[in-house]
C-alpha cells in the first residue's frame, strides 16, 4: 500500500518526477558526451591522415617517428595515448623501410578494399591492451590513382576514462541530488498543505450545535481560498437547514398538541360520569372534528415530505384548466358567502395542461381558501386564467389584509402565518401555501405572490400549457 498523507504522496511525486528529470538529462548529457569525444577523436585522426598523405605524396612517407608526436598535439592538444601512424602499399604491406619501430594495428581487408576504391575506412579495433583502438585508413591519391595507404590510430583509453568519469560523477551526484529534491518537496508539501490542516481541525471544531462557526479564509485568492468559501456556504447550507428542522419539528409537534390535547380533554371530561347518548355523540363528533384535523396535517406534511424527496406520485392527464377553476369556484363560493366575501371570476382563457387532477384541485383549493381568509367581510376574491405563448397563469386575487415584504418572503415557508392569521382561532396550520407551492413545482410551474398591505393579494400560479380562443366567465 502506498502512503495515505497527501503529503508523503506529494513528495514521493516531486521525488519521482526530480528523480526521473535527473537521469533524463544525465543520459541526455552522457549521449551527448560521448558523441562529442568520438567526434572529436575522428576529426582529429582525420586531419592527421590529410597531413601524413600529403607528405606521402611529396616525399613518399609520412612524418619521421619524432614528428609524430607533434603531429598528434597539434590536432588533439595534447599526446594522445599510444599514437600509431603507419604507411602501407596497394597490396596492404607495411612500409619497412620507414624509420621507426613497425606499427601493431591490424589492415582489415574491408580497411583494404574502401581505400583501393579511394575511400576512408574508420574502425574501432579491440587489441590485447585494456583499451580498444580507434583506426583510420586514408588513400594516398596521386595522379588519379592510389599508389599508398596510410593508417592512423591512437587508444580510446582516454575517451573511456572520461566517459567513466562522467559516470562516477553522475552516480554520486543523482542520488544527491534525489535526496534534496525529497527535503525539498517535503518541505513544500508541509508548506502548501498547512492551511489545509488548520482547515480540518477548524472543520472538526463545528458540529450541529456550532454551525454558526466559520472557516477562516486565507484571502489569497488561490485554491485553498476558495475550498474554504465552499465549505463555508456548506456550513451556512447545513445551519440553515437544521434550523427549519428544527423550526419545522417544533411547529409540527405544536400543531400535533393542540388537537391531541382538546381530543384527549373531551374524552376525560367524557368519562368523569355518566352521559346521555346524545352527550355521548356530541363527545363524538367533537373528537372526529380533531381526528380529521390531525388526519389533514399529517396528510400534508407526508405530501411535502414525497415532495421533498421527489418521489410525490403524479397521475399526469391532460387536463382542462378553465374548467377545473370553474368546478372548484363554484365548491368554494359557499365558504366566500358564509365569511361575507365574494367570489367572482376575471377574464378567463381555455387552457389544457398536464395535471394530476386531485393535486392540481387541492393546489386551487389551498390558493382560494387562503384568499377568503385574509380577506375582511365585504371584500372580494378574484380568479382569472390567461396565456402567454406555452404558459398559463392561473391568478387568485383578494382585496384583503395585504401582505409585508418580510412577510412575502416568508409566506411559503411551512408553518409560517401572517399576523392576521396567527390572531385568528381557526387560521390553519400554515401549511397550505407550501403545498401549493410543491405542487406547482412538481408540475413543471411555479407561484409568484403580488401583495400590498391594506390593498390585497394575488397569487400566480405559472405552468406550461396550451391555450386556445378568449372567453370571459361572469360572476
Amino acid at each position: 500500500m502506498g502512503p495515505k498523507s497527501i503529503g508523503a504522496r506529494l513528495t514521493c511525486w516531486y521525488a519521482g518526477i526530480i528523480g526521473f528529470t535527473l537521469l533524463l538529462l544525465g543520459s541526455i548529457a552522457y549521449g551527448l558526451l560521448a558523441y562529442s569525444l568520438s567526434h572529436d577523436v575522428d576529426a582529429s585522426l582525420e586531419g592527421v591522415a590529410k597531413v601524413s598523405a600529403a607528405q606521402a605524396r611529396m616525399m613518399g612517407s609520412p612524418s619521421q617517428p619524432r614528428g609524430v608526436d607533434e603531429l598528434f598535439r597539434r590536432y588533439f592538444g595534447f599526446s594522445p595515448l599510444n599514437p600509431s601512424l603507419e604507411l602501407f602499399d596497394t597490396r596492404g604491406r607495411r612500409n619497412l623501410h620507414r624509420p621507426g619501430p613497425p606499427g601493431k594495428l591490424p589492415l582489415s581487408p574491408r580497411a583494404l578494399k574502401n581505400a583501393l576504391g579511394g575511400v576512408a575506412t574508420f574502425e574501432t579495433v579491440k587489441r590485447t591492451g585494456p583499451y580498444p583502438f580507434r583506426v583510420l585508413t586514408m588513400p594516398v591519391i596521386k595522379a588519379g590513382r592510389v599508389t599508398n595507404l596510410v593508417q592512423v590510430g591512437i587508444s580510446l583509453g582516454n575517451v573511456i576514462k572520461t566517459r567513466r568519469r562522467f559516470l562516477l560523477i553522475m552516480g554520486a551526484v543523482l542520488p544527491l541530488g534525489l535526496l534534496l529534491a525529497t527535503a525539498g518537496g517535503w518541505i513544500l508539501a508541509q508548506r502548501v498543505l498547512k492551511p489545509v490542516d488548520a482547515m480540518t481541525q477548524a472543520a472538526r471544531r463545528i458540529s450541529g450545535e456550532h454551525l454558526a462557526e466559520r472557516l477562516q479564509e486565507p484571502g489569497t485568492g488561490d485554491e485553498l481560498d476558495r475550498l474554504a468559501q465552499t465549505l463555508n456556504e456548506m456550513f451556512a447550507r447545513l445551519d440553515d437547514y437544521l434550523r427549519q428542522t428544527r423550526q419545522f419539528s417544533a411547529d409540527a409537534a405544536h400543531e400535533l398538541q393542540t388537537p391531541l390535547t382538546i381530543l384527549k380533554g373531551e374524552i376525560e371530561v367524557a368519562l368523569r360520569s355518566p352521559r346521555t347518548p346524545a352527550e355521548y355523540q356530541e363527545v363524538l363528533k367533537s373528537s372526529l372534528e380533531e381526528i380529521d384535523r390531525i388526519s389533514s396535517l399529517v396528510a400534508g406534511l407526508l405530501l411535502l415530505a414525497r415532495a421533498d424527496r421527489g418521489v410525490l406520485r403524479l397521475d399526469l392527464k391532460p387536463l382542462e384548466l378553465h374548467a377545473l377553476l370553474a368546478e372548484v369556484g363554484a365548491q368554494m363560493r359557499l365558504l366566500a358567502e358564509n365569511h361575507g366575501v365574494s367570489l367572482d371570476y376575471g377574464v378567463v382563457e381555455p387552457a389544457l395542461i398536464q395535471g394530476d387532477r386531485e393535486h392540481f384541485k387541492r393546489l386551487l383549493l389551498n390558493l382560494i381558501d387562503n384568499a377568503i381568509k385574509y380577506t375582511p367581510p365585504g371584500g372580494r376574491v378574484t380568479l382569472a386564467l390567461s396565456c402567454d405563448g406555452d404558459w398559463a397563469h392561473l391568478a387568485v386575487s383578494d382585496s384583503g389584509v395585504g401582505l409585508s415584504p418580510e412577510e412575502q418572503e416568508q409566506i411559503f415557508n411551512r408553518f409560517y402565518r401572517a399576523a392576521p392569521a396567527r390572531s385568528q382561532s381557526g387560521g390553519g396550520a400554515g401549511l397550505g401555501l407550501s403545498i401549493a407551492q410543491s405542487l406547482a413545482v412538481a408540475h413543471g410551474g411555479e407561484i409568484q405572490v403580488e401583495s400590498t398591505p391594506g390593498q390585497g393579494s394575488t397569487f400566480t400560479v405559472s405552468l406550461p400549457g396550451e391555450c386556445q380562443t378568449k372567453v370571459t366567465t361572469s360572476s
